[in-house]
C-alpha cells in the first residue's frame, strides 16, 4: 500500500514536471528559477531509482523513471536556453 501511495505522488510530480518542460519549450527562456533546486531534485530522483528497488517499491520506481526523465530534460533545456539567451 505504501508503494502505491508513494507512486501516486511520484506520478503527480512527474505530470507537473512534464508541464514545466512543455512550458519551457514554448517560452524558450527561464526566469525566476533557482537552478540548484532543480539540480537537487533531479539528483534526488536518480537516487530514488536506486533506492526504491532496495525497498521492493516497484511502482514508485517506475513512476520515478518518468519523473527523472522529465527533470533531466527540464534541467538540460534550462541550461540550453540560458546559454542561448546569454549569447544574444
Amino acid at each position: 500500500m505504501n508503494d502505491l501511495i508513494n507512486s501516486i505522488f511520484e506520478l503527480f510530480g512527474a505530470i507537473v514536471i512534464w508541464k514545466n518542460v512543455k512550458q519551457l519549450i514554448k517560452d524558450k527562456q527561464v526566469k525566476g528559477v533557482y537552478y540548484p533546486l532543480w539540480i537537487f531534485y533531479a539528483t534526488w530522483g536518480f537516487w530514488n531509482l536506486y533506492y526504491y528497488p532496495s525497498l521492493n517499491q516497484h511502482l514508485s520506481f517506475y513512476a520515478g523513471i518518468v519523473m527523472v526523465i522529465g527533470n533531466t530534460i527540464w534541467v538540460s533545456l534550462a541550461f540550453y536556453y540560458g546559454k542561448k539567451n546569454d549569447r544574444k
